[in-house]
């Protein structure tokens, strides 16, 4: 099969600056790395492909006869990727990524981060609060102090992996690494384990803090505690403290809004009302005006909660809905037909724009 044209696999053109070629195989190397592709010979294949043209398209020199005769100008393998010479491959990817694909390890297992579910209410989530949580962190063994063999004894360096933590192995034209299985990646072995951690070098420690939860933050909202995660003689990671809010017996939420329905009479609706309405800071009156609707929705201004991460509050929307007896006495259902009788249907002009205008739509 013949070979692809380098531009066309890095897909850039011809005119690409130098920049624009190490950052389209940046992408490609990170899309299709056999790491990130376990057991997919696709994959592989396109990372080997979009290595080799970079290898030559990253370099003038080769670039030049690249340009001026083609694939012709390596035939013999030129290109710098002869089988079992992984040397390139290695150089390029430690260049471009660091140690994240080049197949060195840290010699120090970095320190995990932790999460923590915290379940806060409405109005505290509105408004902010702060909590203390009890965590249960993995700290260095005080006995073996993170060794994890017992005191005084020796700690040995793996024999297997050299003290790495990784082995190398080949993978088609390039080589790969993988956490080394005699020693499970820490690089060292322990003859004689630690008593109190059993050679883990560490031990759950309760530990309680406080954490403030800022105004406005929203259900599945994550918040970070930097250094708060596992202890580590690397450092510490992180605690990401996932919030879940409970839902409120009166209150919805829309955004920095707050919604709220509220019931109100027959003859509230009809002659007006002043009502007592909840917001977040107590109850306030709201005056509700003479023929007001079911449905009408009514601004509180300022009333709703604040603006997570900038400025100013929302407001509380108020929805009003007439409720209608479901049951009347035969007095007041005597009473409802005469008050029918003297609104007449001049009172409802809605009702009467609606049956025009479906009596318009039956008569067409």
């Amino acid at each position: 099969m013949s070979k692809r044209d380098y531009y066309v696999i890095l897909q850039v053109s011809r005119a690409a600056s130098a920049e624009e070629i190490k950052q389209a195989y940046r992408a490609l190397a990170m899309r299709y790395h056999p790491d990130r592709n376990p057991d997919d010979p696709t994959a592989e294949d396109l990372f080997k492909e979009a290595s080799e043209a970079y290898a030559v398209l990253s370099d003038p020199g080769r670039r030049a006869q690249y340009d001026r005769y083609g694939h012709a100008a390596f035939q013999g393998g030129g290109t710098g990727f002869e089988p079992g010479d992984f040397g390139a491959v290695s150089e390029i990817l430690e260049g471009l990524f660091g140690e994240v694909f080049s197949g060195s390890r840290r010699k120090r297992r970095a320190a995990r981060d932790l999460t923590y579910d915290l379940e806060i209410s409405f109005v505290e989530a509105a408004l902010g609060t702060e909590k203390t949580i009890d965590v249960n962190r993995p700290a260095p063994c005080a006995t073996c102090g993170g060794t994890g063999a017992k005191p005084g004894t020796p700690v040995h360096k793996c024999n297997v992996c050299q003290g790495r933590g990784q082995v190398k192995y080949q993978r088609g034209l390039f080589a790969a690494s993988r956490p080394c299985h005699a020693c499970r990646g820490t690089g060292t072995k322990i003859p004689t384990p630690c008593d109190d951690c059993n050679g883990s070098g560490s031990k759950l420690r309760a530990e309680s803090m406080t954490v403030k939860i800022p105004a406005g933050v929203q259900d599945g909202a994550v918040r970070t505690v930097r250094g708060a995660g596992e202890a580590s003689a690397s450092g510490n990671g992180d605690l990401h403290i996932n919030i879940k809010v409970k839902d409120h017996a009166l209150f919805t939420r829309e955004g920095a809004d707050i919604l709220i329905s509220i019931p109100i009479s027959y003859p509230q609706a009809v002659l007006g009302a002043s009502i007592d309405v909840p917001t977040l800071e107590g109850k306030v009156i709201m005056k509700v005006p003479p023929g007001t609707q079911s449905g009408k929705m009514f601004r509180l201004r300022g009333k709703g909660i604040p603006v997570y991460g900038g400025y100013g509050k929302g407001d509380q929307l108020v929805t009003v809905v007439v409720e209608v007896p479901q049951q009347v006495t035969r007095r007041q259902r005597k009473l409802i037909t005469e008050l029918a009788q003297e609104i007449g249907d001049d009172a409802h002009p809605q009702q009467a724009s609606f049956l025009q205008k479906l009596r318009g739509l039956f008569e067409s």
